[in-house]
């Protein structure tokens, strides 16, 4: 079992930082990769972005890439989503979620942190 926190969320004006967190419970941290995900008022939940378990590998939506970076530190086992040049469409819950790679799917997640952007 893993369990994950995240934390940092708020509220920012427009073209503002946020750095959000997550930590995980465990000494199995290394064996996930972790991914971060959205779910704005009213609308489905979308893929934000992902890092592999050694944290060489990243991926970003389109929508964030260039404005968001993804880190992880496997020693203290969080990871991060700095988001910068933060926009009002930004305004949703964020959650990280742990994929271990075998069931297809995240298998852990966080319960989620509020970010608004005020325009």
């Amino acid at each position: 079992q893993v369990q994950l926190v995240e934390s940092g969320g708020g509220l920012v004006q427009a073209g503002g930082s946020l750095r959000l967190s997550c930590a995980a419970s465990g000494r199995t941290f290394s064996r996930y990769a972790m991914g971060w995900f959205r779910r704005a008022p009213g609308k489905e939940r979308e893929f934000v972005g992902r890092i592999s378990k050694s944290g060489g590998v990243r991926d970003y939506a389109d929508l964030v890439k260039g404005r968001f970076t993804i880190s992880r530190d496997n020693a203290r086992g969080t990871v991060s989503l700095q988001m910068n040049s933060l926009k009002p469409e930004d305004t949703a819950v964020y959650y990280c979620a742990a994929d271990a790679g075998f069931a297809g799917e995240y298998d852990y997640w966080g319960q989620g942190t509020q970010v608004t952007v005020s325009s």
